[in-house]
């Protein structure tokens, strides 16, 4: 019945005690509560006490689950486990073949709050915060682990930390909340600046464009396809990448659910049901072949917080893509079951989609609670729901089940020819072992399948299957570029800028005549990204044409960044030279030329890595000095010091601030309460450790934690507040700041 190969190791125990036993115990878990839209089942491939709090997994070559687990996260409010190496990676069995694990094994265990995996190159890529590591795989053991990136994931929590790694066609392999994209050739690791994208989980479609989320906007993408529009590092696109593709944030509850300031106006209704998404992750492109066609390419979104999962349906315009939710007022799976918590979605070896549920109370970083969700959570003992988890797995009433492939025996033919699987997970992992295995006797049938027009989805694997084997040319990508469809020729054009200087003029004349020719929005938009390359080469004959594309488009912005994009040190002779046809990319040029001469590059070539947040950095300092005194959730400590929670001395940012930084003496009255403490609170600024920053982050913090408004003060006013000393020159009375307030 079910699409894995198996393994455990509590059951391997068990086996040899019942050598005779041909059945397993295996967790029966009611799926009561959860409905999934017509014509679906769903069942669950694995659970508790096998899984603690689950996400991410992945499919080896097998077809089998490797899943990273995170029990360390939220086992309680403050986040206590956090730092205990209780993560794991494990590879999930199933040995009576009826459809659930039934036994584990461990491939990697004492990790701290490790996040992602990918099966790639003959071995496992994992992040485990720092660093992201790549182990080669030997008898289901780790041997030859080496460090991909020491500064992956340097800082901050698990909610803000790059995680994803999924391959994309282009053989890159891309994040969440991340600006880096990674491939490894000849055995060597490259890392490369790439567009920043999200916050958890990344897909692509069949194209190769990536869909990414965050929070409280449930999807996001790429116009085109990844880097085209940041080669020029001094120029940073805006309406091409990293868009918002459908203003409609509504989901559909079954019920009312626990979600942080609720209060808030608009979250939840009248019936106390949440409204828009508000920890939205996870998008999946669905490529999977098996459901109906109407569901192919729909990417479906995880919203933990409301219990569910939704729908949406994308368009392609040729130059945009546009999302609208499947339903109103329904969602694709929902549960009563407030302990589902999808936080990724796959597609399978078999054509299901298969859901990650960490099945936990509290998913939201302990940093970030509001007293409202924390109040909420003692009330409803979410805390309790720790020692969970789930794969649930979603399929088309009924849908064969197709017969395990074991990838690793297959020939290159076999592989080639798995390109034209309707599986886009086959397709996928079959390119990806002919780029890994340099399988070259399969490069003449490739290029018979790139010239294939029966299969304009296997023609781009077979296409970028050559690219992997170094086995292009600009004879080659020239002719796909002439008689692929449009689509096809996107990727000709992508992968033939490196080969204009090796070709004659009138060979790349001959090529942009023959698509400008095809009046394409789609060719002519990737034509336009490679102009400033062909101007470089050749000015006389491609400046008329670089003119042409940008009068014809003038009043598309996406038009003007492709053209910007591919300009590398031109931008003032162009400027001048566009400025009376089209003034909108001639001051955008301008802006490249200033920022070259300035330096100042597109973020993404200056970040190196991501910083800790601010509410994280400020949690950590807070449990260091304060919470002692105050109590880890803000109560306060009888005979120390008064509570925070709900304190108005907490809702008044700069009043809060001279409290951290000078000290109050004497009585203080919090909620009409007074608190006559015969003790002193020290001030920090005789600290010379603790930066104006770190002033600004537990600010950050412990507004956000201890009062229902979160707020913060930039380090200008913290410097100001730093050098208003009180009379004394010692610590602030409460008179003392109550007088500041009314200044």
């Amino acid at each position: 019945m079910m699409y894995l190969k198996s393994f455990f190791s509590l059951g391997a125990l068990l086996l040899l005690l019942t050598n005779c036993n041909t059945s397993y115990d295996e967790p029966r878990i009611s799926l009561e509560g959860y409905e999934v839209e017509s014509g679906f089942e769903i069942d669950v491939v694995a659970s508790e006490p096998f899984l603690k709090a689950p996400v991410a997994i992945d499919f080896d070559n097998q077809g089998r689950i490797w899943v990273v687990q995170m029990p360390g996260y939220m086992n309680d409010m403050q986040g206590s486990d956090e730092t205990k190496p209780n993560g794991s990676i494990d590879i999930l069995e199933d040995l009576d073949n009826d459809g659930v694990v039934d036994h584990t094994k461990t491939f990697l265990d004492s990790l701290i709050m490790p996040r992602a995996l990918a099966h790639v190159y003959g071995g496992l890529l994992y992040s485990e915060p720092p660093f992201l590591y790549f182990t080669e795989i030997e008898d289901d053991k780790p041997v030859n682990r080496v460090v991909v990136d020491s500064i992956y994931a340097v800082e901050g929590n698990p909610e803000h930390q790059p995680n994803g790694l999924m391959m994309n066609i282009d053989n890159w392999i891309y994040n969440a909340k991340s600006n880096f994209r990674y491939r490894r050739e000849n055995g060597v690791w490259k890392k490369e600046a790439t567009t920043f994208r999200g916050q958890w989980g990344i897909s692509h479609d069949n194209f190769g464009r990536l869909y990414f989320n965050d929070n409280s906007r449930q999807l996001l993408g790429d116009h085109v396809l990844p880097n085209v529009l940041v080669r020029n590092k001094y120029f940073t696109p805006e309406f091409g990448v990293n868009r918002m593709l459908t203003d409609d944030q509504r989901v559909y509850p079954k019920h009312a659910t626990t979600v942080n300031r609720g209060y808030a106006k608009g979250v939840l209704n009248q019936d106390s049901i949440l409204v828009k998404a508000t920890a939205a992750c996870a998008p999946l492109v669905y490529r999977g072949g098996a459901f109906s066609s109407e569901y192919d390419e729909n990417v479906f979104v995880c919203i933990p917080e409301g219990n569910l999962i939704k729908r949406n349906i994308l368009t392609f315009t040729g130059d945009s893509t546009i999302a609208k939710q499947a339903y109103e007022n329904k969602e694709f799976l929902t549960s009563t079951d407030e302990g589902f918590r999808p936080v990724n979605l796959n597609n399978g070896p078999d054509g299901s989609m298969y859901v990650t549920d960490m099945h936990r109370g509290m998913i939201g970083h302990h940093a970030y609670l509001s007293p409202y969700l924390k109040k909420k959570v003692a009330v409803n003992k979410l805390d309790t729901l720790i020692n969970f988890g789930r794969i649930l797995r979603v399929r088309k009433l009924g849908q064969i089940n197709e017969p395990v492939r074991d990838f690793n025996k297959l020939t290159s033919m076999q592989l080639v020819a798995l390109l034209k699987d309707k599986n886009g997970w086959v397709r996928d992992r079959a390119q990806q072992l002919l780029v890994y295995k340099q399988k070259k006797n399969g490069i003449e049938e490739l290029k018979q399948l790139v010239f294939d027009t029966q299969d304009p989805i296997a023609q781009v694997h077979a296409l970028y299957t050559l690219e992997g084997l170094n086995a292009l040319s600009y004879e080659m990508l020239s002719n796909v570029a002439i008689k692929g469809n449009a689509e096809l020729i996107s990727h000709a054009l992508v992968l033939i800028e490196p080969y204009f200087k090796e070709a004659s003029t009138e060979k790349n004349t001959s090529l942009v005549t023959e698509l400008l020719a095809k009046d394409n929005v789609t060719v002519d938009l990737y034509l336009s990204s490679i102009m400033g390359s062909l101007v470089s080469i050749d000015e006389d004959s491609f400046l008329p044409v670089m003119e042409k594309l940008s009068a014809k488009y003038s009043k598309k912005p996406i038009f003007k960044e492709a053209l910007v994009s591919g300009v590398r040190g031109e931008e003032e002779m162009l400027s001048k030279a566009l400025e009376p046809t089209n003034k909108l990319l001639a001051e955008a040029l301008v802006i490249s030329e200033n920022k070259r001469k300035e330096d100042e590059v597109n973020p993404i070539f200056a970040r190196k890595s991501l910083i800790e947040d601010t509410r994280t950095s400020g949690a950590k300092m807070f449990y260091e000095i304060c919470a002692s005194c105050h109590g880890v959730n803000g109560q306060g400590i009888e005979g120390l010091a008064p509570p925070l929670m709900g304190s108005e001395h907490v809702a008044n940012t700069e009043r809060l601030g001279l409290i951290i930084l000078h000290g109050l003496e004497g009585p203080i009255t919090v909620k009409g309460k007074r608190y006559d403490l015969n003790l002193a609170m020290p001030g920090l600024i005789r600290n010379e450790d603790i930066s104006n920053k770190d002033i600004a982050d537990i600010i950050s913090y412990v507004t956000n934690a201890f009062s229902d408004v979160p707020r913060g003060l930039k380090l200008e006013k913290i410097e100001e507040l730093r050098n208003t000393k009180p009379e004394s020159g010692a610590e602030y009375t409460e008179q003392e700041l109550l007088d500041y307030s009314k200044k």
